[in-house]
């Protein structure tokens, strides 16, 4: 068999599990929050699935290659971020959620403040969102290139089918399981090419002698464009995403968060060297790539043995797909019930909403297909964008609004848009002007914190009327 049949046949079984689940859906409950039931272990399979994605794996295997060791702080920050999420945001924003019938990030964002920050937030995220799920599927058409030497419209197509079909069966309740079986593929794919990719190159004293090992290229925390700069662009997304924070609406108890969430860190902390290991060694085996994104599919391809460099694929395709359908997942019940319900047909029925989620989330996968056809950066780049813009601007209407009763409405939008307008600055209009230690996400976030904080100290100011219900 070759490697192709083998990825055919396993994203053939992802839609199967998929569809099979998605019958036992009866109504938005079930698809955007999976009926409010996840145990800790569904919850940390379905967060590990979502966070290991096309910047987790191709992504990092990309600035390994490039940048060395420090690309580990590209998955470590996730993990970071992800405790932030476990011990503090996560448990007490499910309280409310359960408390208040929130299903969505937008339902939290009116029920706090009101439905201008939850407008705002909902049309800024839709535009950084469908850049992440071009990202993956982008990330997925370069293994498809490696593999088969097909164009990257193909990879596209093929990783755009397989996710809006189980996804638009079953919303949540779908992913959860597929994400499971994806879970499994991932950590024993990666798990077994790694010690076979190091017998490629002569085990750790031949990768050291391949590579620059006087350098900066060893050092854990910084080198190249890579470090702990990524933090504050990174970090911050694990605890604010929309996508995962309504994973968490999805828990049974705070136990189930915390217990979840943390495991689920637990093996990015861990994780983070993997991909990263495999950039190096790729680089020491294919000097001079062109595409330093090709570096971890054409070392699955070239150099490991048959089962285990499909085994090695087949976790790339996993990652790539389950965080694309945790993207098209936000981008479905946000739609649907953000803007249909509140907006446009507040008197809609249970089924109304279900329907046009299930239609939104074609019509996302077909947008993200296209923008990742077009999309001529590489992914990290794409990805990059994204992050930025949802911590920037999503950082002080979710932490502020979960512990700071003062800050109101109109504080919340300032904050937001500040935020976004000095990240981009620094990221377009003034990047020469930044200091090496000194990111646009950085920039961003103190911006806005800065503009809340003046806000709420003008005389007359308060919060809104339900800050003191948190």
């Amino acid at each position: 068999m070759t490697h192709l049949t083998l990825l055919t046949i396993f994203c053939l079984a992802q839609i199967a599990v998929g569809v099979a689940i998605g019958r036992r859906v009866r109504n938005t409950s079930d698809f955007f929050v999976a009926g409010r039931r996840l145990g800790p272990v569904m919850l940390f399979s379905t967060m590990v699935a979502a966070n290991i994605g096309a910047g987790s794996t191709v992504g990092a295997a990309g600035y390994g290659y490039r940048d060395g060791l420090a690309a580990w702080w590209w998955v470590g920050s996730a993990a970071i971020g992800s405790i932030v999420l476990a011990l503090w945001v996560g448990p007490r924003i499910r309280r409310l959620a359960e408390a208040h019938d929130l299903q969505t990030l937008g339902d939290f964002l009116e029920w706090r403040y009101d439905w201008r920050v939850r407008a705002a937030a909902t049309s800024l995220l839709w535009i950084g969102t469908l850049m992440i799920l071009a990202g993956q599927l982008l990330a997925l058409s370069f293994v498809l290139e490696a593999v088969a030497g097909w164009p990257r419209w193909v990879g596209c197509l093929v990783g755009g089918v397989v996710m809006t079909i189980y996804f638009t069966a079953g919303g949540m309740l779908s992913t959860i399981w597929v994400n499971l079986v994806q879970l499994v593929v991932l950590l024993v794919g990666f798990g077994l090419a790694l010690p076979y990719a190091f017998g490629a190159v002569g085990g750790w004293e031949g990768l050291r002698q391949a590579t620059d090992s006087t350098g900066s290229y060893w050092s854990l925390w910084r080198g190249g464009g890579s470090g702990w700069i990524f933090l504050a662009m990174l970090g911050p997304s694990f605890f604010l995403s929309p996508g995962l924070v309504q994973k968490v609406y999805g828990a049974r108890d705070d136990r189930a968060v915390r217990a979840g969430v943390l495991a689920n860190a637990a093996v990015l902390f861990a994780f983070a060297f993997l991909p990263v290991l495999l950039g190096m060694i790729a680089r020491a085996l294919h000097p001079g790539l062109a595409n330093r994104e090709l570096a971890l599919p054409m070392l699955l391809v070239h150099d490991l043995p048959l089962t285990i460099g499909s085994l090695g694929l087949a976790a790339l395709v996993a990652a790539e797909i389950s965080t694309a359908d945790a993207i098209l997942f936000m981008l479905s019940t946000s739609l649907s019930r953000d803007l249909y319900q509140r907006f446009l047909r507040p008197a809609a029925a249970d089924a109304d909403v279900l329907r046009v989620a299930r239609i939104t989330s074609v019509v996302a996968g077909v947008a993200g297909v296209i923008i990742a056809i077009l999309v001529t950066k590489a992914v990290a780049d794409a990805l990059g964008f994204f992050y930025t813009l949802l911590s920037v601007s999503l950082f002080v209407p979710i932490v502020g609004g979960l512990f700071w009763r003062a800050l109101g409405a109109r504080q919340a939008l300032v904050a937001m848009l500040v935020g976004v307008l000095a990240a981009a600055a620094a990221q377009f209009a003034f990047p020469a002007a930044l200091p090496p230690e000194v990111t646009p996400a950085m920039v961003g976030i103190i911006a806005s914190v800065a503009a809340a904080v003046a806000g709420t100290a003008r005389p007359g100011t308060r919060g809104s009327a339900t800050a003191s219900s948190t």
